[in-house]
């Protein structure tokens, strides 16, 4: 009995020892299988991590087109209020012009003769002299003879005998027709004098001085 018993449980101890070791190797696997990496997970990883940088880029490349399209908007506007400031300076200075312009023509409308004023008809000679002197008599002041010289210097170089065929005005007033200078003299087609006074009488009734009747022939070519 002692011996047959000695060998069931040596038997009963080897299948201890086997199950244990089994059990072991079989736990030991499982841990070493647990450790090692899974190649699936980490192909998951780096795809992941791919997305996540690929999405950053986009949205930096983003913020990029968006700060650029709001530069160039804002150097848009900037060329937009330079040209429409330059137009308004140029608008100003066109404007002042037309304003100084104005107002020298009001000016040379105003003083029409802007020249040297004679001290005395003494400076003068001739039919001028004369005119110069039956003008102060009219009660012109001598400041009106430059406008009076201008004005029948155009008209018939101060010649007595100027007479224009085709209107018939006559004299150194060109006064049309000519026969009007009868209601001084008879003789009003060829003495200066006659024709002098006749002119001064015809500005005077008509333009009030001889600058007023010069700026109107500058105007319009006739007086």
């Amino acid at each position: 009995m002692s011996r047959l018993w000695s060998r069931f449980a040596a038997r009963g101890v080897a299948v201890v020892l086997l199950s244990g070791g089994v059990a072991g190797g079989f736990y030991l696997s499982e841990e070493r299988q647990t450790s090692r990496p899974d190649p699936g997970a980490q192909v998951a990883g780096s795809v992941t991590q791919i997305d996540v940088d690929y999405r950053q880029e986009q949205q930096v490349s983003r913020q990029v087109r968006a700060v650029r399209e709001q530069a160039a908007e804002a150097k848009k506007r900037a060329r937009a209020a330079a040209e429409k400031a330059r137009k308004a300076e140029e608008a100003a200075r066109r404007k002042a012009a037309e304003e100084k312009a104005a107002k020298e023509a009001a000016a040379r409308a105003l003083k029409p003769y802007d020249g040297p004023i004679p001290e005395s008809c003494e400076e003068y000679s001739g039919n001028r002299k004369t005119g110069c002197a039956l003008m102060i008599d009219a009660g012109f002041g001598i400041d009106q003879f430059p406008c009076l010289d201008k004005l029948w210097n155009k008209e018939s170089g101060w010649n007595p005998r100027a007479h224009n065929n085709s209107s018939g005005a006559h004299g150194i007033p060109q006064a049309r027709p000519g026969n009007k200078m009868a209601t001084v003299g008879s003789d009003r087609e060829t003495n200066p004098v006659t024709q002098i006074k006749w002119g001064l009488g015809y500005i005077k009734g008509r333009y009030g001085t001889p600058c007023k009747a010069w700026t109107h022939s500058q105007n319009t070519g006739w007086y």
